[in-house]
């Protein structure tokens, strides 16, 4: 090439042809209560996505309908332009579920949990595989969790347990995780532990959706943030979308000049309602302060 030629343009990424997750205009009921009422979700590959709502607003169907485990009544789900059932059989979907969900007494170890990410692999049957337990060992050591490998799952702490599940989907080779709620009672470690895998997983292409009522870690976590009330009613920017005015659709008053829930006893949508105002306040003042 002459030294006056023109270099040839560098040559862009191809674009994948379908989003990662697509939710079109999705119904659920559970009986005569309406769970999703034409939900519409699209996410792309490799992006953090909070799930932001109010217990009741769908968030649990919604992990449940991309996951393939629930059909949906109208609209349709994709993943990677494909049915969630074939996703979730091909190993593509991990999942980490909220505590409450887990039998922590069943006696299987912390490398057995981890190991049921490797289930789904060609070639596992009763014996893993060396290359089986060389994916769980990676993965334990990822979350830091290497010498507690031993140990029965109920006797790790709260934190130590979700980073266990992540593992688990480390191992499994997921192309999407699903987290709901994992930093509920999750020490200051644990919770910086799985931010940072969180990240370099999006890094490396894995597309990740967290239902959270922490409305402070969003902005430091996640690309964007969806606002569900059986229906997606904002999806963006997540200081966009934690502004009080915004979060006051979903969780049905006005943050800003709210009405605290009785000290007889709120109901739970109250005191998410009531949580959320207080955390709104705190960063408006923190991003006035900016």
């Amino acid at each position: 090439m002459s030294a006056n030629a023109t270099p040839l343009p560098a040559t862009a990424e191809p674009a994948l042809p379908h989003p990662a997750i697509l939710v079109d205009n999705v119904t659920v009921h559970y009986g005569e209560v309406l769970a999703l009422d034409g939900a519409s979700l699209s996410l792309d590959h490799a992006r953090i996505c909070g799930l932001i709502g109010m217990n009741g607003s769908g968030k649990s169907t919604l992990f449940k309908a991309i996951m393939g485990m629930i059909k949906p009544d109208g609209g349709r789900v994709l993943i990677n332009g494909e049915p969630p059932a074939k996703a979730r059989k091909e190993g593509g979907i991990g999942y980490v579920p909220q505590s409450e969900d887990v039998d922590w007494q069943f006696p299987l170890s912390v490398r057995d949990v981890v190991m049921m990410g490797r289930y789904g692999h060609p070639g596992f049957t009763r014996r893993p595989s060396k290359a089986d337990r060389a994916a769980v060992e990676d993965a334990l050591e990822r979350v830091e969790l290497s010498e507690f490998a031993n140990r029965q799952i109920g006797q790790l702490s709260g934190g130590q347990k979700k980073r266990a599940f992540v593992a688990r989907g480390i191992a499994q080779g997921a192309t999407m995780m699903l987290l709901d709620e994992p930093f509920a009672g999750v020490d200051k470690r644990s919770e910086a532990t799985i931010t940072r895998l969180l990240r370099e997983l999006a890094a490396d292409g894995c597309t990740i959706l967290i239902s959270t009522h922490d409305l402070h870690a969003l902005p430091h976590l996640c690309d964007e943030a969806v606002l569900l009330m059986r229906k997606v009613l904002m999806h963006g920017d997540p200081e966009v979308v934690l502004q009080p005015e915004n979060l006051a659709m979903a969780f049905g008053l006005d943050v800003l000049h709210r009405d605290l829930p009785d000290e007889d006893g709120p109901d739970a949508s109250s005191a998410d309602a009531a949580d959320a105002g207080l955390q709104a306040q705190d960063l408006s003042n923190q991003q006035g302060r900016g």
